[in-house]
């Protein structure tokens, strides 16, 4: 097989400022070791994020000359409508400025104490959306796909039998909802099968509850059932997405990740009552339900990235990207969480790392050291993430210490990738010189964004 090019010409480039490891520990110093506080000025390679952080297409740009910013009732708005009802099939569909705010909105209203909310796996903004109104976010997920070396083709499915055990456990009517992450993000990125959102609807059926997905990455979910199940590799991934999105009552969608833009999102619903509370919500926080608290230009962007992320050249292309990066660390001896995901690969800093323990953040460590090396950041999802305290106070670590480098989409080239492999595997042979942290300052929220530490 011939390489897989990029479908794409450039046409407007950036400039990186380069660095030298000096700067870059005095950088890392004043940021407390969080890459999350270092300036995007002095990043090399941006693996922080896949959020927000796509090239958008010069069709994107055009269609943002087109927006239209009237307040109530923009036709950039009815642009955005039909395409994300054409997608998803549901009636009401309601902008936000991105995904997090479509989780506040959507849980603020069902949510609350008592009640429960089961996934695949919750993200970190999803939890907080729904711990903080006082409901209990549950993970189901099989816990053989949380073991980074087991290889499967879908590792991102839900643990359909403990499901049914959590409804009869809280009560049909504690749990408002169950939510599917298409693909799995704290999972290692990892896609969910039409055969277990399948199973996962039919429980909801029998107990009637609503489906919801969280849509962030459904095209990349789609490629992955095109490739890897029986029965859809004569499909498009159009008609897989409109399959996918049949079962559900209901999208949270950050625009940012797969419909190649800087900021958006939208909330989708088929009921009409909770649409109604929803949009209630919207306008004393985000805006007119018009607009949703973006311009109509950004409503056109979304509205064109929607149909340009099922071209199937750019999916080959992306996913291929990612696989390649993998397969090279893999080779290299480089533990990462395996098979390669769709937008990220995860390194398993439990193993890269097996001096430092949980309390002392393997994961936040492996990112300072990466930064040091080669002024790449890049995103813990491990202790510092989803580290917990118990009712004693005593410090319990996540299952899992990933470092996640998150590629975003249209930006790097084959060169970019090549230079990020050869730090990879320079830090990976000098791993034993690097040292744990502790919390400088615990931020009391999300403590990955705004937390401080300092070397063990």
């Amino acid at each position: 097989m011939r390489t897989i090019i990029e479908p794409f010409k450039i046409k407007m480039v950036e400039p990186i400022q380069m660095t030298t490891r000096e700067q870059r520990q005095a950088i890392m110093v004043k940021a407390g070791y969080n890459p999350f506080l270092i300036p995007a000025e002095d990043v090399l390679i941006d693996l922080l994020t896949d959020s927000g952080t796509s090239a958008m297409s010069a069709e994107q740009w055009a269609a943002m000359m087109r927006g239209d910013e009237s307040y109530a009732g923009a036709r950039s708005f009815t642009r955005f409508e039909t395409v994300v009802k054409s997608l998803t099939g549901l009636r009401h569909i309601i902008p936000t400025h991105q995904g997090r705010a479509a989780e506040r909105i959507l849980f603020s209203v069902i949510g609350g104490p008592g009640k429960v909310i089961p996934s695949n796996t919750h993200f970190d903004t999803t939890r907080a959306n729904i711990e903080h109104g006082g409901a209990e976010a549950i993970d189901l997920i099989d816990p053989r796909n949380t073991d980074p070396t087991f290889r499967a083709p879908f590792k991102g499915n839900m643990d359909v039998p403990a499901l049914e055990r959590l409804i009869e456990e809280v009560g049909r009517d504690n749990v408002p909802l169950v939510m599917m992450t298409i693909t799995n993000n704290a999972t290692g990125g990892q896609p969910v099968s039409m055969a277990n959102l399948k199973a996962v609807r039919a429980v909801c059926d029998r107990y009637g509850l609503p489906m919801f997905i969280d849509a962030a990455r459904f095209a990349e979910n789609a490629w992955f059932i095109q490739q890897r199940e029986e029965g859809f590799k004569d499909k498009s991934l159009r008609q897989i997405a409109h399959e996918i999105f049949a079962m559900a009552n209901g999208v949270t969608m950050s625009a940012k990740k797969d419909a190649l833009v800087n900021i958006g999102g939208f909330l989708a619903l088929d009921d009409d009552d909770l649409a109604m509370q929803c949009r209630s919500v919207l306008i004393l926080t985000e805006g007119f339900p018009t607009y949703g608290g973006l311009a109509g230009r950004d409503l056109e962007a979304i509205a064109q990235g929607l149909e340009e992320i099922l071209d199937p050249d750019y999916m080959r292309y992306r996913i291929r990207s990612v696989e390649f990066l993998g397969e090279k660390l893999i080779e290299a001896g480089v533990p990462i969480f395996e098979p390669p995901g769709g937008h990220a690969i995860y390194i398993d800093a439990k193993r890269f790392l097996p001096h430092i323990p949980a309390e002392q953040f393997p994961g936040q460590a492996l990112m300072a050291a990466l930064y040091l090396e080669g002024g790449v950041r890049s995103c813990e999802i491990g202790s510092v993430m989803f580290g917990r305290y118990d009712a004693e106070g005593r410090f319990h670590g996540a299952p899992n210490e990933l470092v996640r480098l998150a590629i975003p989409r249209r930006v790097y080239t084959q060169s970019h990738i090549e230079y990020l492999i050869e730090v990879v595997i320079e830090v990976f042979q000098n791993r034993a010189q690097i040292r744990g942290l502790k919390f400088a300052y615990e931020a009391p929220v999300l403590r990955h964004f705004m937390s401080t530490f300092t070397p063990v």
